[in-house]
């Protein structure tokens, strides 16, 4: 089969969260399957910066949107894993500091911008299927790429398209005089489309026009089609057919301490002894006292409420006059938390250390340095974070939702079975129960079997990229049989 793949972030070159890793690892993966698969996505200045070789499409794309006219520059290019990328432009649309916005705050013309990005998207489906080699799906991702999905309709495109959400709480919200604009009709605003409350909904549109809606694990999938998790668009949802739900894998040509040259030493599940060299490696790195018997304990992720970052702040006191941890909180995001997180840093004597803007290889270094990972989101539709820490001999404490109680099986008691500690609902009493108990796991004797077993479980993304692939199937013989 032949894919298209529209994204707005991508690992290594763009990267806000966990979309940037997929939207690498999956179409990789499905190349190795044997699809060919083409992203088409922005074009940042951080591809050029990179070394990536472009070249531009000599007939620029005109989008009528509105009344006016759009010009938009196509460059073709080739990653590393040897998936096709196709870039579009729009002068002062992408050429931007961030993807979304700038010190916490979207910019005030996203509608627009991705607006564009989506119709450009069409176009290049459009124009592909008029040249007689259309693509066989097109695979969108979230709501600034979700009206991709209407506008193919629109064009009159038989392609079928799949709508990815990676996180329903971000759905695409703008006033409704930006409709016109957009390119959609009076008649487009209404209940059964892109109305909202009043407003326009990107991702309520793209669930209603994509052939089909996946989502990143089986029981996120189940979560956004009830009202405490729909985030308003759980009746939506449910008029779906199906709503897939397929766990995210680890790319572990990235993630895979046995190769990865960003840590000192590397090591298997095997044998795990150097991951001992990582830890003091790190406690060096960090200024943090040399302590092999101690537990190293992390934190890394957005700065967020969804991510339950308020949840680490208020329990950092009560792990380090219960034990003799070490912490390290590694994010960027929301300015009060990271103050906080500042503040708890200089009053621990030496023992916790927050990182903002922590370059990619020192992630790496902490994940094999650590000995505990804290996953408290309050909702996580998939997460990576817990994957990584399993795969670098790290055992999660998270909360039991989402993707994370489809990733995690909790610890019973002699710890012979289970692959991290689950806490049932987000509140710092818990957090902290479970927390101690992976810090006592730690101290036993049994931790060397547990670690053993957290790195043995298989994350890779084939599982995920065969069940893509049935899906893609499904609806390409269903469009087919029309």
């Amino acid at each position: 089969m032949e894919i298209l793949f529209v994204t707005t972030e991508l690992a290594p070159f763009v990267k806000v969260g966990g979309l940037a890793d997929v939207s690498a690892a999956l179409p990789k993966m499905l190349k190795t399957l044997g699809h060919k698969v083409t992203i088409v996505m922005p074009r940042y200045a951080a591809f050029e910066e990179a070394g990536l070789l472009l070249a531009r499409r000599l007939t620029p794309l005109h989008l009528e949107m509105g009344g006016k006219t759009h010009e938009v520059t196509v460059y073709d290019g080739r990653l590393p894993s040897q998936v096709e990328l196709v870039l579009l432009d729009s002068p002062g649309m992408f050429d931007r500091a961030g993807v979304y916005g700038d010190r916490s705050e979207d910019y005030p013309d996203n509608g627009m911008r991705f607006a564009l990005l989506s119709r450009a998207a069409a176009e290049v489906v459009k124009q592909r299927a008029e040249s007689g080699s259309p693509p066989d799906l097109v695979h969108v991702n979230d709501w600034p790429t979700a009206l991709v999905a209407k506008y193919l309709k629109d064009l009159g495109v038989k392609t079928p398209s799949l709508l990815t959400i990676h996180n329903v709480a971000h759905q695409g919200v703008f006033p409704k005089d930006l409709l016109s604009a957009i390119g959609l009709k009076k008649e487009d605003f209404t209940v059964g489309g892109i109305e909202f409350y009043g407003q326009l909904n990107y991702l309520k549109q793209g669930v209603i026009s994509a052939d089909a809606v996946s989502t990143v694990s089986a029981s996120y999938a189940r979560e956004i089609q009830t009202e405490e998790a729909g985030c308003k668009l759980d009746g939506v949802l449910r008029a779906k057919e199906r709503i897939t739900g397929i766990v995210n894998g680890v790319d572990y040509g990235v993630w895979n301490p046995a190769t990865d040259s960003n840590i000192v030493a590397r090591y298997d599940a095997e044998d795990a002894s150097n991951k001992a060299r990582c830890k003091g490696a790190l406690q060096k790195e960090l200024g943090l006292s040399i302590e092999e018997k101690h537990p190293l304990i992390v934190s890394v992720g957005r700065l967020v409420a969804q991510k339950g970052v308020d949840l680490v702040v208020d329990v950092i006191p009560r792990i380090l006059r219960g034990s003799d941890a070490q912490i390290v909180v590694a994010g960027e995001g929301d300015d009060a938390l990271a103050a906080k997180l500042e503040r708890a840093a200089e009053k621990s004597g030496g023992r916790v250390v927050f990182i903002r803007n922590a370059p990619e290889a020192q992630v790496h270094r902490i994940f094999a340095g650590a000995d505990i990972a804290l996953v408290p989101s309050r909702f996580e539709p998939c997460g990576l974070v817990q994957l990584y820490a399993q795969r670098y001999g790290a055992p999660p404490v998270a909360h039991a939702t989402g993707g994370l109680i489809d990733t995690i099986v909790d610890c019973e008691s002699k710890l012979e079975t289970g692959t991290g500690f689950l806490f049932e609902a987000p509140t710092a009493d818990l957090f902290y129960a479970a927390t101690q108990r992976a810090i006592t796991a730690f101290e036993s004797d049994r931790w060397p079997t547990l670690r053993r077993r957290v790195m043995r479980l298989d994350r890779g993304w084939e599982r995920a990229g065969r069940q893509y692939e049935q899906v893609y199937r499904t609806l390409v013989g269903a469009t087919a049989a029309r």
